[in-house]
């Protein structure tokens, strides 16, 4: 049994990764700015110790890393920038060589490494050269495009109304991942650590075109559903980041090896996007204010 400690645990990646340890049978130390939050409180009745940590505070981090066997690490430029999640990757990476951990397994996202010109693949892939060269056994898993996004902030807004607003054409396909797949991956690696340290994985559960995700969401949802492509120049408007996201998945593309993985690693137990859609709570979710939640 493994002493885990998992950050961004109230999150979407932190909290699939943190379940599937606790399901696992590990402990779980739930690193986390707002311990008094529900999510954490819901950690907490699944078995996790659930202890504050900020990225900005190194004896918070000290603190929660001390007595730890490893580290799930994720960061997010999302609700401050590119070049502060860099700075607390860092800040992150260097807490947990200072605290001798075994394994530091840090979430990425899929391309960091090709010089892809992203800001927030950028700030990553800084955070990823940092942690190769800190003398802590690592592991980079690097997620594809993120399949709850579709149950979110403007594209659950587009949905309401009949539309799948994406900014990619209809027949350019994308590689996908849900965070439950992530998080099953994750603690794969942190269980197998002989296995996958020293590896940076690309990863993802399916590969679809923006028309196919429309007709699947349209059977999902029991509604009519078109997809429609939203022009970049207005996708600059809200972010010049995700417009060159999105710039990227159009043309160079976003290519992972799904049926590799799903071969080398069935325990995962991958989900197609078809799966997570009729899996999700379309009534509550389209009767529901949107919040304009990214990862």
């Amino acid at each position: 049994m493994l002493t885990i400690a998992v950050t961004g645990a109230t999150g979407a990646q932190g909290g699939a990764t943190a379940r599937a340890l606790l399901a696992a049978g590990h402990r779980v130390r739930a690193l986390t700015r707002r311990p008094g939050a529900p999510a954490a409180d819901t950690l907490r009745d699944l078995g996790a110790e659930v202890r504050r940590a900020d990225f900005d505070d190194p004896a918070s981090l000290a603190a929660a890393l001390a007595g730890a066997d490893s580290l799930f690490a994720v960061t997010t430029p999302f609700g401050t920038d590119p070049a502060t999640e860099t700075r607390q990757g860092k800040a992150l990476v260097d807490a947990a060589s200072d605290a001798r951990l075994g394994h530091v397994v840090f979430t990425s996202v899929a391309h960091a490494d090709r010089g892809t010109g992203i800001p927030h693949y950028e700030s990553k892939h800084l955070v990823e050269q940092h942690l190769r060269a800190a003398g802590v056994p690592w592991t980079i898993i690097a997620p594809a495009a993120f399949m709850d996004n579709y149950a979110s902030g403007w594209t659950l807004d587009g949905l309401r109304g009949g539309t799948f607003a994406w900014p990619m054409p209809a027949d350019r396909p994308l590689t996908l991942i849900p965070a439950v797949d992530i998080g099953a991956f994750a603690a794969l690696a942190l269980q197998r650590r002989d296995e996958f340290a020293g590896h940076r994985i690309d990863i993802a559960s399916d590969e679809r075109t923006p028309a196919q995700l429309a007709d699947i969401l349209a059977s999902a949802t029991g509604r009519p559903i078109t997809h429609q492509q939203v022009p970049l120049t207005r996708v600059r408007t809200w972010s010049t980041d995700l417009a060159a996201m999105f710039d990227y998945f159009s043309t160079t593309g976003l290519d992972v090896d799904v049926a590799g993985l799903r071969r080398d690693h069935p325990e995962v137990g991958w989900h197609g996007f078809a799966d997570w859609a009729t899996a999700q709570d379309w009534p509550a979710l389209l009767s529901a204010p949107v919040s304009d939640t990214r990862h």
